[in-house]
């Protein structure tokens, strides 16, 4: 995790305190390749860096982050877009998140923006929060043009917390019902 990733996420939840216009802007530009809507570039320009191009794949990332952060403005440190999914998938015994993970996982850089938005949505359903400075690291790596190995290593990493945490979510026990002790119900 970067100091600058972690300022552009705080910078993303004081928007979401005290602009939702903003986090409106930021929204709409997920209808948009990363980085090519104009309303959204007050809100994120600012944080890539000078001698980044308009193609850059941090600067894509950042667009893409911040859509998404407006998407669902839930961080929570630690927990990675992966392990949530996989949390979700496990309480709502859904194999079709875990089909929708899966094409996330086989998801090329063209296509990641989209199926991100979904899976986002899903959890924004939940009220699951994710790790977004995490997932900012991680997309600036998987939208490098040649990255290929990177992007696998971030596939393997993300196949690695989904299943963790679902193999924990499910073998968790459900907990007893709560049952009164009649004595202490007479005392």
């Amino acid at each position: 995790m970067s100091e600058h990733t972690q300022s552009f996420i705080t910078h993303l939840e004081g928007l979401a305190d005290h602009d939702r216009g903003a986090l409106a802007h930021l929204r709409r530009s997920l209808g948009f390749d990363p980085g090519a809507f104009p309303r959204a570039y007050p809100y994120v320009e600012r944080f890539v860096g000078p001698d980044r191009h308009a193609e850059d794949p941090w600067r894509k990332a950042l667009y893409l982050g911040a859509g998404l952060f407006a998407l669902h403005p839930e961080h929570r440190q630690g927990e990675t877009l992966a392990s949530a999914l996989g949390h979700l998938a496990c309480d709502r015994e859904s194999t079709s998140i875990e089909r929708r993970f899966i094409a996330l996982l086989g998801a090329e850089p063209e296509g990641l923006a989209d199926l991100l938005r979904q899976v986002v949505s899903l959890l924004a359903a939940d009220n699951c929060a994710i790790d977004y400075v995490r997932l900012l690291d991680d997309l600036g790596i998987w939208l490098r043009p040649f990255g290929g190995a990177g992007r696998d290593r971030v596939r393997q990493c993300w196949a690695r917390d989904f299943y963790r945490a679902y193999d924990a979510a499910a073998d968790q026990p459900e907990a007893a019902p709560l049952t009164l002790d009649p004595l202490q119900l007479s005392a």
